[in-house]
Order: C-alpha cells, then sequence, then structure tokens
C-alpha cells in the first residue's frame, strides 16, 4: 500500500511556471511507475504524462511536449511535474497516481494506476 500526496498548485498568469511535487509514503517509490494525469472544468480526467520506476523512460502527451517536464527523486519518494509556459486551458486538478512494478513500460490510462493522490488545483489565469 502507498499513500500519494501532491503538493504546489496554486494560481498563476499565463505564461508562468509552476511545479507540482506528489511524495509518496507507505513503501519506496522506486517500486512504482508513476504518472500524472488533469481534470479541468467540466472535463474528463486526462493523462499528461508518466515515468517509470528508475526515471529512464518518460512519456508525455502532446499538448504538454515542450512545456512540462516530469522527473523523480526516488531518494525523497517524490515526483515532480515542472510546468513551464502555462496556459488557461492547462487549468485543472492535477493527480498524480502510482503503479506497482518495476517495469520499464508506463500506462496512459486511467486503469493502468492502482493508487491516486487527493489532487491540487492548479489555476492559470488569461
Amino acid at each position: 500500500q502507498v499513500q500519494l500526496v501532491e503538493s504546489g498548485g496554486g494560481l498563476v498568469q499565463a505564461g508562468g511556471s509552476l511545479r507540482l511535487s506528489c511524495t509518496t509514503s507507505g513503501r519506496a517509490s522506486s517500486d512504482y511507475v508513476m504518472g500524472w494525469f488533469r481534470q479541468g472544468p467540466g472535463k474528463e480526467r486526462e493523462f499528461v504524462g508518466a515515468i517509470n520506476w528508475s526515471g529512464d523512460n518518460i512519456y508525455y502527451v502532446d499538448f504538454v511536449k515542450g512545456r512540462f517536464i516530469i522527473s523523480r527523486d526516488n531518494a525523497k519518494n517524490t515526483v515532480y511535474l515542472q510546468m513551464n509556459s502555462l496556459k488557461p486551458e492547462d487549468t485543472a486538478v492535477y493527480y498524480c497516481a502510482a503503479r506497482f512494478g518495476r517495469s520499464t513500460l508506463v500506462p496512459t490510462t486511467s486503469s493502468g494506476y492502482n493508487y491516486w493522490g487527493q489532487g491540487t488545483q492548479v489555476t492559470v489565469s488569461s
């Protein structure tokens, strides 16, 4: 069992940056693939990107490529989502998720993850 806690959300102007953190407890984060999802107002939850347990395989969806960076520090049991050049359409609740296993592959759908954080609100003003 693992618990996930996101932090770092807030209000930022368009073009600005935020860094979200997801800290795990209960088990070493190095045992998990970690994913980021988001859910905007009136929208379904969507996949943003994911990182495998060692950090040598990172996947991004097209709409964040070149703007968002996922990284992890297993010594700190923390995964990061650095968000740059933010746009109003990036406004959403951002969730981190975990899937147990030291796989190279990373799931890209919600059903691929077993554990979820509570989410952190990101609001981008125009």
